[in-house]
């Protein structure tokens, strides 16, 4: 059977990669698209500074290569600037979406969504698709604007659904995310061989909804291959369901590491507390419709990080 032509958009990036590395692990045709295109990198790729394109430059790129999915990864969180977080998470989804249409040959968007979209939640409430979004901070409000941009094209006849991703880990997390920013520090103590080593980090109250890249990008090849009449225009949770401590996954990274490395957690300089933050996924909707349900546990997600630093 024929495979599918398909763009990633923001291919280098965590979640790109795998989600690029999952499509062509099922036999489809993959371009990977990043700002530059790194030399001597595997695969079929393409440059394109996606912040900066016209809604016709955008237009032509991709009717260049006749996608059958689209999937826009791109997107910045990790120490970008209000600025940036527009241009991409916001600006550059409103004129994908009107680049589009104008393909000869109509491509399903697979839009990268954000569990931040919702912002704050009751503890023990899960997050439900259909709750009213409130977020507090830029990132969730500029994915938030994107994903609107998405839903509002596929009321207009777009072919798109919009995968809302909790907090992914595993292999390569950026070292700037928390479980990242812990694999980069035990590694450092690794190597350093301190035998009475410290890890100090902002105090861990918080109960978050993690789910492995992997899982992630599954749920991206099955979002790509739902049926139009029941995908299009939804917004899906990924996630694992779960809302579990984040004091516990950084002990149990201390704990895999087998460092003996003390955990200090250091409140901020001028004694304020930030109140617990609770979030947690519904994802019934992802395996009604999507056929998906995470498989990797946790423990694995943590040993595959630490073992890629």
């Amino acid at each position: 059977m024929r495979g599918r032509d398909v763009v990633v958009l923001g291919a280098t990036g965590f979640l790109g990669r795998h989600i690029a590395d999952a499509f062509e692990a099922t036999g489809d045709r993959v371009l990977r698209v990043s700002r530059s295109a790194p030399p001597g990198a595997a695969g079929r790729r393409a440059a394109i500074d996606l912040a900066a394109a016209t809604t016709g430059e955008l237009a032509a790129f991709l009717a260049a290569h006749r996608p059958d999915v689209v999937v826009n990864a791109a997107g910045t969180v990790w120490q970008a600037d209000e600025r940036r977080m527009r241009e991409l998470n916001d600006a550059f989804v409103r004129r994908l979406v009107a680049a589009l249409p104008q393909l000869p040959v109509p491509a399903r968007l697979v839009q990268l969504g954000s569990v931040h979209e919702y912002g704050p939640a009751p503890a023990g409430v899960p997050l439900t698709e259909d709750r009213e979004p409130a977020p507090t901070g830029t990132y969730g409000r500029t994915k938030l604007s994107g994903t609107r941009w998405v839903i509002g094209a596929a009321r207009e006849g777009l072919d798109a659904v919009v995968v809302r991703v909790a907090n992914a880990c595993g292999p390569g997390a950026p070292p700037e995310s928390l479980l990242g920013k812990v694999a980069v520090e035990l590694a450092r103590q690794a190597d350093r061989r301190d035998p009475a080593g410290e890890l100090r980090l902002s105090p861990l109250r918080a109960r978050r909804d993690f789910v492995d890249v992997r899982d992630v990008a599954d749920a991206v090849v099955a979002a790509a291959g739902a049926d139009r009449g029941a995908a299009a225009g939804r917004i899906v949770n990924v996630g694992r369901g779960e809302a579990v401590p984040v004091r516990r996954l950084v002990d149990r990274m201390v704990t895999l590491s087998g460092l003996p490395v003390r955990l200090v957690e250091q409140e901020a300089p001028d004694g304020t507390r930030a109140a617990p933050e609770w979030q947690q996924t519904d994802i019934a909707l992802a395996g009604r419709l999507l056929s998906w349900r995470p498989r990797r546990e946790l423990d694995e997600s943590l040993r595959d990080l630490l073992a890629a630093v």
